[in-house]
């Protein structure tokens, strides 16, 4: 089943400005575009703050019934797609299923930087009524590297054309200039970040600067031709970003099956819990510099845990890259055998003996030796001390594994649905064996 990718378009634009984007991504990725209040279809009475616009784009979304879902937010739809990213992680917009986003030449969360003299041109445009044909035509091409297909100018000037004056002037006046950024904790979602070579205010110097800090797993990718609007510049380039972004990023990891994910965005579930499992189904990014090992250890921790947990499919947890945040935050249990290392040094040592053993191919032996007290080494850890760490290496994978909302689902478990943020919890009806919920997923047969 394909993704759905909700489009936020920019300011004087509509979804139509994702027309050519949907083409050359189909079969990857379904691009929905969602008109924001005052632009393209949608009536401005719904709201154009910042804070309005998000909740629309919320309620579009909730609408869908999509599980499985994508934000690409440009210019001015990028900060509505950070908020609405950022909502939806901490679990407090009642969404769920947001594998990543896409930045096209956004708009930062703090005020974007905008030149007082064309703010105030902008702004005379709309002063009197819509936007006239000449000053819509001056708008585009202003925004673009070079003149634009005849066909492709005409649905942008249209688009600007046709924009709610009460909208144009409330983005340039107010939208542009609010700060979210004050109270934003960084986000984790897997994020591409695009920049016109040629754009002016918000080129690659300016997304380094305001939007990746946001973004600690963001990539950012300058596009050779293009000003700042680049769907309509250069729709075949973008598409082709995003394609390689999305199956090398974001397809290898697990989904949570659709009907655990509308679950997990229902009432029945608190928003602290459902932002906690939100952030661990995230996709896993391979290419992430480990925090408390090696390059060489991890990868051997990886080894260890094939063998200790095996995952069927192409879609897996990178349940070794996940305990070496573990390790780096600290977050352990709490507690060590007497004589041991701490948490991190114990792992260190340990694979350190074990990757040679791993190089060779004898790792699933050695295990079974570690595990009976057998395997021996000359560094830190004696064979009594490796069983132990193995004892707790094979509890945290374990754990990690079962962590994922994904694995939730495979295992039939829903125990994190007993109750929401109101004042009466839903809790359990059924309990005895073999009974089931009427709202409960069929989770996979055991």
């Amino acid at each position: 089943m394909t993704a759905t990718a909700f489009c936020l378009h920019a300011l004087g634009s509509s979804s139509e400005e994702f027309a050519l984007l949907r083409s050359e991504l189909a079969g990857d990725l379904d691009l929905v575009g969602i008109d924001l209040p005052g632009f393209g279809r949608s009536p401005a009475s719904a709201g154009t703050t910042v804070e309005e616009m998000a909740v629309a784009v919320e309620r579009a979304i909730g609408a869908s019934g999509a599980t499985e879902w994508a934000l690409v937010g440009h210019s001015m739809g990028g900060k509505v797609a950070t908020v609405v990213a950022d909502r939806t992680l901490s679990g407090a917009n009642g969404l769920f299923g947001l594998r990543a986003v896409v930045l096209l030449a956004a708009s930062p969360l703090a005020p974007e930087p905008m030149a007082e003299e064309r703010r105030e041109s902008m702004l005379a445009w709309a002063e009197h009524g819509r936007i006239r044909p000449d000053h819509a035509a001056e708008f585009v091409d202003a925004n673009t590297a070079s003149t634009l297909p005849p066909d492709r100018h005409e649905m942008a000037v249209h688009d600007a054309e046709r924009t709610d004056p009460r909208a144009w002037r409330d983005w340039l006046l107010r939208g542009s200039r609010e700060d979210w950024s004050a109270d934003a904790e960084p986000n984790p979602a897997p994020a591409l970040v695009l920049a016109g070579a040629e754009d002016g205010d918000l080129d690659a110097d300016a997304q380094r600067r305001l939007t990746m800090p946001h973004w600690p797993a963001a990539e950012l990718h300058v596009v050779d031709g293009a000003a700042h609007l680049l769907p309509w510049e250069r729709p075949v380039e973008v598409a082709a970003v995003v394609r390689e972004f999305w199956s090398r990023r974001v397809a290898p990891s697990p989904v949570v099956p659709a009907d655990t994910a509308r679950v997990l965005a229902s009432p029945r579930v608190s928003a602290r819990t459902r932002g906690v499992l939100a952030v661990r189904a995230l996709p896993d990014d391979p290419a992430t510099e480990p925090r408390a090992l090696t390059a060489r250890q991890l990868d051997t921790l990886r080894a260890v845990a094939r063998v200790v947990v095996p995952q069927p499919g192409p879609q897996q947890v990178d349940l070794a890259l996940r305990l070496d945040a573990q390790l780096a935050a600290g977050q352990g249990d709490g507690w060590r055998a007497d004589g041991m290392l701490t948490d991190a040094d114990a792992y260190r040592a340990a694979l350190d003996v074990l990757a040679p053993i791993a190089d060779s191919g004898d790792l699933p032996a050695a295990l079974e030796d570690a595990a009976a007290g057998r395997l021996r080494s000359d560094g830190p850890l004696d064979a009594g001390q490796l069983r132990t760490w193995f004892e707790d290496a094979g509890v945290d994978l374990v754990k990690q594994w079962l962590a994922h909302p994904a694995t939730m689902s495979d295992i039939d478990y829903d125990g994190f649905a007993n109750g929401g943020d109101g004042v009466r919890k839903q809790g359990f009806q059924l309990l005895g064996a073999g009974q089931r919920e009427a709202w409960e997923p069929e989770g996979t047969a055991r």
